[in-house]
């Protein structure tokens, strides 16, 4: 069995290293403690997993916070951190980032078009970033299982606004596997699996490797 030609990374349909960007804003504590659409620890997990998976595969990141500078709100999770510590954030004072000049400035110098996009709450820093981005022009994909809202209620509304806007809703696996497409690359292989493994999936045992710090 053989794979054909790997298509042209930049052009393909599908997200790839090579045409995409990922975008997470707001996971800081208070906001993380008052998700109650899905398991917090879950949250984090694959949060974590989607950024490790940027690093991995070599996306350019934007990494956004709200109201650190003014006092009114704290850095980060120390999970997050860990992960994007060589990715400086863009701090805010807008719930919506894309009213943000910074910010949106670093979404176009990324030239990307494709924008992995993560947020929390759902219904409003995820929703509205959201809505712009695709009025002018940029392609907006979610992993569903990386964001979250107040309520369940909440959350699943503000997913249907977006998709009903034309983002794409994909998952945190999908991401995974989209990035990673073929075993050929090897290099990323042994990651992606961690990835797996690390946000509850069982890909190391279908591979016969273990799991590594």
């Amino acid at each position: 069995m053989a794979s054909e030609q790997i298509r042209d990374p930049v052009n393909d349909r599908l997200l790839t290293p090579e045409n995409a960007a990922f975008i997470v804003i707001d996971y800081q504590p208070v906001q993380v403690n008052s998700i109650a659409s899905m398991d917090r620890q879950l949250l984090v997990n694959n949060i974590v997993g989607c950024a490790k998976a940027a690093v991995v595969y070599g996306l350019p990141v934007i990494h956004s916070t709200v109201n650190v500078q003014t006092g009114l709100n704290k850095p980060p999770i120390q999970q997050l951190q860990k992960v994007l510590k060589d990715y400086p954030t863009v701090d805010r004072t807008s719930i919506n980032s894309w009213e943000d000049v910074e910010f949106r400035e670093a979404v176009k110098a990324t030239g990307r078009k494709k924008l992995i996009l993560t947020a929390l709450w759902t219904e409003a820093c995820l929703t509205f970033p959201a809505l712009d981005a695709l009025a002018e022009g940029y392609e907006v994909y979610v992993p569903v299982d990386a964001v979250g809202g107040t309520s369940l209620a909440a959350h699943e509304a503000a997913l249907r606004r977006i998709e009903q806007a034309g983002g794409k809703m994909i998952s945190v696996a999908q991401l995974f596997c989209e990035l990673q497409r073929d075993w050929k690359r090897a290099e990323t292989v042994p990651a992606f699996i961690d990835l797996f493994i690390s946000t509850g999936g069982t890909a190391g045992l279908q591979f016969g490797s273990e799991k590594t710090d």
